[in-house]
């Protein structure tokens, strides 16, 4: 064999380090990967699945809570605002301690941040659910001519 050949063996016997040492660098990078998603996540229920699963969350894990807010039960000028959200199953109060979005109100579908305490869903954030159809509000006050 001359200086300079290469044989199939001698590549084969070099290259082994080098896909050893690549293939436990992708197992490291994924295993942070997968651990960090874990960590980070927050889920979403409906109130229904909260009431039943209330075992899974306790009090101060954070989760998302989605559902509509029941008509006549919003008590406007309390801090934090009170009010009980549902998706026709089941009913949880809700204390808010931030300020709600402009178009929350009665009826209305939300999306809440927060975690179980005391007995309530305390949120500190909230997002307001619509559909792509914007109706300006009536304007007031303007002259007709």
């Amino acid at each position: 064999m001359a200086e300079g050949d290469w044989s199939p063996g001698l590549m084969n016997t070099r290259r082994w380090p080098f896909l050893i040492s690549t293939g436990v660098a992708i197992l490291i990078a994924g295993f942070f990967l997968v651990q960090n998603i874990g960590n980070d996540l927050v889920y979403y229920l409906t109130p229904h699945e909260a009431v039943t699963q209330r075992a899974d969350f306790p009090d101060g894990r954070r989760f998302r809570l989605a559902g509509v807010v029941v008509e006549g039960s919003l008590r406007e000028g309390s801090d934090p605002l009170r009010f009980d959200l549902t998706d026709g199953a089941s009913t949880i109060s809700v204390l808010l301690s931030d300020t709600p979005p402009l178009l929350f109100d009665e009826d209305v579908n939300v999306l809440l941040d927060g975690a179980w305490q005391d007995g309530y869903y305390r949120a500190d954030g909230a997002l307001v659910s619509h559909d792509e159809n914007y109706q300006a509000p009536p304007v007031t006050g303007a002259s007709g001519s």
